[in-house]
């Protein structure tokens, strides 16, 4: 549980460096949430009558509706946070963040990138939130 509400302790700490394992956690602890708001406040069932077909779209209540856009808007930050501390754990720039804003490829790179490993050791934005140290060669 501490590893999923962590990045709501750290709201605006984009420095420093964070595992993968609470970056995961944090969006396990979203999807929880959300499908729980959905479970408690259902769903309603809108028809929709063409001349050839009948179709049928689900959409949340207004009350889990504007529950489930408040909790969003309280964790978009924080996610914008633990994923620029998820980069800067494999020594690289925050502001790959913005490729998100490429159409599904964006999506993609980010979602190879989160799941990759951090650099062993202390880099430039930290120490190793693993504990880790250089490993040395010559010993």
């Amino acid at each position: 549980m501490h590893w999923m509400i962590e990045p709501y302790r750290r709201y605006f700490d984009f420095g420093g460096r964070s595992r993968r394992l609470e970056y995961w956690m944090f969006w396990l602890f979203y999807w929880i949430v959300m499908v729980v708001i959905a479970g408690l406040f259902g769903y309603n069932d809108n028809v929709v009558r063409g001349p050839m077909s009948i179709s049928v779209h689900r959409s949340l209540t207004p009350l889990g509706n504007g529950i489930s856009s408040v909790f969003w808007l309280v964790s978009v930050v924080p996610w914008l946070a633990v994923s620029v501390r998820r980069l800067h754990d494999q020594n690289r720039t925050g502001w790959l963040m913005l490729l998100v804003l490429i159409p599904f490829f964006g999506w993609f790179a980010l979602l190879v990138l989160m799941l990759l490993d951090g650099t062993p050791g202390d880099n430039r934005f930290g120490p190793d939130p693993k504990g880790r140290g250089t490993v040395d060669v010559f010993r």
